[in-house]
């Protein structure tokens, strides 16, 4: 667990010891500000619950974004700089390397979602913030986070090129999200399949509306598991070549 901790300070670290880290999360709050304040706050009237759960639909893309974006670069950078090496050597395994890239990722999308909490507090002003619904939602966006993260650092271990490692991620996450229409177009019983694995319409709209089915937790924390699962089994056989 120490080693995990490490990794995971030292790319903190390196996120914010430059401009880097600090203009990422700059230029996500903005965008996400000026879509939210697009789609949510103008052209009508809208009760709170309404407004709120427009503010988690467009949270939920900048979400996945936040966390294909931070881990594309995780494993990618060391392996450009072939700075993987010193961790092959260090007395850690592929698991501890693994969960402390996506730590670091997970920790930078989490200050991002934190950072944004101010958006809500805007409902609140002119309207009334049902604490409950807040939470669920945010659980879910946290949910969306391990998971986007996840699939990140599986996508960063499989080139040293950054922007072909976000491609990946951002696919794979892309999937997962459009699942749900695929599966109207497709038969029993894949559609039935096919719309359990659709990562938004099936999972996080629920959480949106302020409920929180145990079902859609275990749901995250299984592809979460399996994308971790999958950077381990690339890192290994990269040791070993």
């Amino acid at each position: 667990m120490n080693a995990v901790l490490l990794i995971a300070r030292r790319d903190l670290s390196s996120l914010f010891r430059g401009t880097l880290g600090f203009v990422m999360i700059a230029g996500l709050l903005a965008a996400q500000g000026l879509v939210f304040q697009g789609v949510a706050l103008s052209g009508g009237e809208y009760r709170s619950s309404e407004v709120l759960e427009y503010f988690f639909r467009v949270a939920f893309g900048f979400t996945c974004g936040a966390g294909v974006l931070i881990s594309m670069r995780s494993v990618a950078i060391e392996l450009r700089e072939s700075t993987i090496v010193t961790l092959y050597t260090a007395p850690i395994s592929e698991w501890q390397i693994v969960l402390g890239k996506w730590l670091s990722s997970f920790l930078f999308v989490l200050l991002f979602l934190l950072l944004g909490g101010f958006m809500p507090y805007l409902i609140s002003v002119h309207g009334t913030v049902n604490p409950g619904h807040l939470m669920s939602g945010y659980l879910g966006l946290v949910l969306v986070a391990f998971t986007a993260t996840a699939i990140g650092t599986f996508s960063s271990t499989l080139s040293q090129h950054q922007v072909l490692c976000g491609v990946v991620g951002g696919i794979l996450v892309g999937t997962l999200v459009i699942l749900w229409w695929v599966s109207s177009k497709t038969d029993a019983p894949f559609s039935s399949i096919l719309a359990y694995l659709a990562m938004y319409q099936k999972h996080f709209e629920d959480f949106g509306r302020g409920v929180i089915q145990s079902r859609s937790v275990i749901y995250y924390c299984s592809i979460s598991f399996l994308a971790l699962l999958g950077a381990r089994v690339v890192l290994g056989a990269r040791r070993w070549r």
